[in-house]
């Protein structure tokens, strides 16, 4: 059995996924007790899946508590106390003008109390509509996330794209990446596994070797791409190999063959 052709067919994505029929599971579990290689295959295809649903996870905000308005609405104003000398008064203007003062007194507190707690509410609406609005920031973010997720298990699962598993060269053997390529569609994808942290000044560029020249797939920045994968450049038909180097941000016309990362061919 060629090894690398029935890796290439898609089969232990869907055997990963639970999608083939019995007799089909049965087949490949046979095949990967006897290929040391198709075991270590599964297990990158299992761990490269779960990485991909874990990116939907989003650690939740802290909610604003309900008890906000029933807190306000059972704070106590603080007593206050006006003592005022008990004296007998005969006339009338005096206890008149006595009740004047403890009238306006009692309506100076009750206008701070209430005002207090107008503002005690404001800063809470305030903080309870900042909270909404970060709560749907999120839930754009996440939906944007689920997006790219699905659109990336598409391509692993679809036939229609071929797999190029790229392997580190001697100036980094412990790379790795592969490519998804239809050639029909010309579209390019590219999944990252092991690839280092680039300076800013850096960027990793995907070439296409076609009829023995280079053809630029595209620019990123490695490791902080989220292990989704990355929408590279359309290219052209007979496509023989797929490399990537690092070259200066923006990418170069012309590869710097000095800093090949990982190359694999078709």
């Amino acid at each position: 059995m060629n090894v690398h052709e029935y890796i290439s067919s898609g089969i232990l994505e869907a055997y990963a996924l639970g999608e083939l029929a019995e007799q089909e599971r049965t087949a490949v579990e046979k095949n990967l007790a006897l290929y040391p290689e198709l075991r270590q295959e599964l297990l990158r295809i299992e761990k490269t899946q779960e990485k991909l649903l874990r990116m939907a996870a989003l650690q939740p905000r802290s909610a604003v508590k309900d008890q906000l308005f029933i807190k306000i609405s059972q704070q106590k104003p603080e007593e206050k106390e006006v003592q005022l000398d008990t004296v007998k008064v005969t006339s009338f203007w005096r206890f008149a003008a006595a009740a004047s003062i403890t009238l306006a007194l009692i309506s100076s507190y009750l206008a701070y109390n209430y005002y207090s707690k107008w503002k005690d509410t404001q800063h809470a609406l305030t903080d309870l509509t900042e909270q909404n609005q970060r709560i749907a920031q999120d839930y754009n973010q996440v939906n944007e996330r689920l997006g790219k997720i699905e659109k990336s298990v598409e391509v692993i699962n679809n036939p229609a794209f071929k797999r190029v598993i790229m392997k580190g060269t001697p100036h980094a053997p412990e790379a790795s990446a592969t490519v998804y390529w239809n050639e029909a569609t010309k579209e390019v994808y590219l999944s990252i596994q092991n690839m280092k942290t680039l300076a800013l000044a850096n960027q990793y560029q995907l070439w296409a070797i076609i009829d023995g020249k280079p053809v630029d797939a595209g620019v990123f920045d490695g490791t902080d791409e989220s292990g989704l994968l990355l929408h590279m450049k359309e290219i052209g038909s007979g496509a023989a190999m797929f490399a990537i180097t690092i070259e200066p941000r923006g990418g170069k016309p012309a590869p710097t063959l000095e800093t090949m990362q990982v190359a694999g061919p078709v």
